[in-house]
């Protein structure tokens, strides 16, 4: 290449050794050594200091022959383990990064029980996995703190983000890979600032575009107001992409919220768009802290004031309920693993059990959790909003390994009856199941949508109506297992909205059906005949009233329904597992065909 003498190191008639550095050419900033390629006198220079050489032109000449050996520059061992300069500059920049640089306010986290950012970081990831971004930024705040009080004090900005893999162990790379961002409370009380709201978006937006599940630990207080470094470009801040980029990813790839501590304003915004929310029971979580509230002229609040669980758990914000962190973190493991295919190992309960959940009185109410644990792979069932629409049960098991997303009605709470909030409840699960493609089982056990004036104040015309909404726009295949009761617009939307809707639906010995529940329908369609025999209450009347209801509960038997083929089968209890699995094997991979074509859903509702 052309370049210009930088330096020339030798003169002609000098002795030099095999690979001495002669002369030096320069060319775009950038110096070019050139060395004898063997040892002995220098018979030519054909250029001096700052003379141009063209491209291909002799610069000097080696006339070969021996030279003593403490000619030139001699051979020096390398030291593999000498750390020069700027590695050491690196290396200490990165350990004022880490816990251990700030053991005050580690300790300060530590004695309330809590973690540190990176702690949940590395015991969700596998071990060696994780892959930091950012982690050398500070706050925006050099005009108005010096630096090396912000590299000691913000490190990463207050985030640690990055990807890695979480059950790796027993699943292959692919599945395993995951997003993982964790707001640090211990700087700036985990407040969104400027750096690391690019940050955010920069893993987020790689996250959606490979389509990976995301984790987002969520504590902190809102939006950063002490960034002043972007103060004279920026206005109100309001033309950050994260909140529209977290969105965005709804319906793409899992992502789970978890939360301990504080949680407010932006944070809680982030918290809230997941679809799946855990919060530990420190947890105060709030569309707006303290500060807010009383600059908004509402007074002054406590920040456990706002948001505390016993409300958050009861009104449906929250999925999932854990002790810690700890625990939380194991939480998301779990979860993930659903989304991220099926276990080769598995064990279960005696199905022959199953055979005795229902009571012999069909008016004796039992626990439907029960069945559902004894059904599932021994540890496999969990349960999704325990606390919010308590008619209706949500959550996720595996069959022989294999996951599935259910929903089950609750016959201890209002006999089974689907009220406003369990609908609502239901149609919002179906949803995600579908978003993820897992296949929904469907526990029925219900006397219809639940009635009277009280519950019409809680909407529930439009909220019980969202259940067949949802159910009819899913493409995921659904199971139908009818325990007992299978009632009226109750039962159809446990089908979502059809018993042939779902690709199987099967009933148990004591299951029963019915238009809505059979004593109802005893007394509208034969109150002439049961005021004739002289009403309720009187010997005659009940003995008709017996005998009607009798003939309908024989009529509605699950083995009569079976015959007329309102249901696909009748089966052993013993036996729900192996039909459920076969049912499965017998559909093909992925989503059905109909009219959502593609399959990805544009979004899952938040509620």
């Amino acid at each position: 290449m052309q370049a210009v003498v930088h330096a020339v190191n030798v003169a002609v008639g000098d002795a030099v050794s095999a690979g001495q550095e002669l002369v030096i050419l320069e060319a775009m900033k950038m110096q070019h050594a050139l060395a004898s390629p063997v040892a002995g006198k220098v018979t030519a220079l054909k250029y001096a200091v700052g003379e141009v050489v063209e491209e291909a032109a002799l610069v000097f000449s080696v006339e070969a022959g021996e030279v003593a050996t403490d000619v030139g520059t001699k051979a020096e061992t390398q030291d593999l383990d000498d750390v020069r300069a700027d590695l050491a500059e690196l290396q200490a920049r990165l350990a004022r990064t880490q816990d251990a640089n700030r053991p005050e306010k580690m300790a300060k986290r530590h004695d309330k029980g809590h973690r540190s950012a990176r702690e949940n970081v590395d015991d969700l990831c596998d071990a060696d996995s994780f892959i930091e971004y950012g982690q050398l930024m500070v706050a925006a705040q050099r005009m108005r703190r010096d630096l090396d009080d912000l590299i000691d004090n913000t490190p990463a900005d207050g985030l640690v983000a990055g990807f890695g893999a979480v059950n790796g162990a027993d699943f292959d790379d692919d599945a395993a890979r995951t997003a993982v961002l964790a707001y640090d409370y211990t700087v700036l009380a985990g407040t969104q600032g400027l750096f690391n709201h690019k940050k955010t978006d920069r893993v987020l937006e790689m996250a959606h575009e490979w389509q990976l599940p995301t984790v987002f630990y969520t504590e902190g207080g809102g939006g950063r107001p002490g960034d002043t470094d972007a103060s004279k470009i920026s206005g109100g801040g309001l033309d950050v992409m994260t909140f529209a980029t977290w969105a965005q990813a709804s319906g793409v790839a899992p992502r789970i919220a978890v939360n301990n501590g504080y949680c407010f304003a932006g944070n809680a915004v982030l918290f809230g768009c997941a679809d799946i929310t855990i919060a530990t029971k420190d947890s105060y979580i709030g569309m707006g802290g303290p500060a807010m509230i009383e600059g908004g002229g509402l007074g002054a609040v406590a920040p456990t004031d706002v948001g505390p669980m016993d409300i958050q758990t009861e009104n449906g914000v929250i999925d999932l309920l854990a002790e810690d962190e700890a625990d939380a973190t194991a939480m998301v493991k779990q979860l993930l693993s659903y989304f991220q295919g099926a276990l080769k190992t598995h064990q279960c309960d005696d199905q022959r059990k199953l055979r005795h959940v229902i009571p012999e009185d069909r008016k004796r109410a039992y626990d439907m959790r029960t069945a559902i644990e004894m059904i599932a792979d021994t540890g496999s069932f969990m349960e999704l909003r325990r606390a919010y629409g308590k008619g209706m049960i949500t959550g996720f098991m595996r069959i022989e390994g294999r996951p599935f997303g259910l929903i089950a009605n609750n016959p201890a709470h209002l006999g089974g009856a689907i009220d406003a909030e369990a609908a609502e409840k239901a149609g919002r699960f179906v949803q995600l199941c579908d978003g993820f493609e897992l296949p929904i089982v469907s526990f029925c056990d219900t006397p219809g949508f639940m009635v009277g004036p009280e519950h019409e104040k809680f909407g529930t015309v439009r909220r019980a109506s969202s259940m067949l909404v949802a159910g009819a726009s899913i493409s995921v295949p659904v199971f139908m297992v009818v325990l007992r009761k299978g009632y009226g617009l109750g039962a159809q939307a446990m089908g979502m909205g059809s018993l042939h809707v779902p690709q199987m639906t099967l009933a148990w010995p004591t299951g029963e059906f019915g238009p809505m529940g059979l004593e109802g329908a005893v007394r509208l369609g034969y109150s002439k005949e049961i005021a004739a025999a002289g009403g309720e209450g009187t010997k005659e009347g009940d003995a008709i009233f017996n005998k009607l209801l009798n003939a309908m509960i024989a009529n509605g038997k699950a083995l009569n329904a079976a015959m007329y083929h309102e249901i696909d089968a009748v089966i052993d209890p013993k036996d729900t597992r192996s039909y459920l699995l076969r049912a499965l094997k017998s559909m093909p991979v992925g989503k059905k065909g109909g009219g959502k074509g593609s399959g990805k859903r544009p979004f899952i509702p938040t509620w």
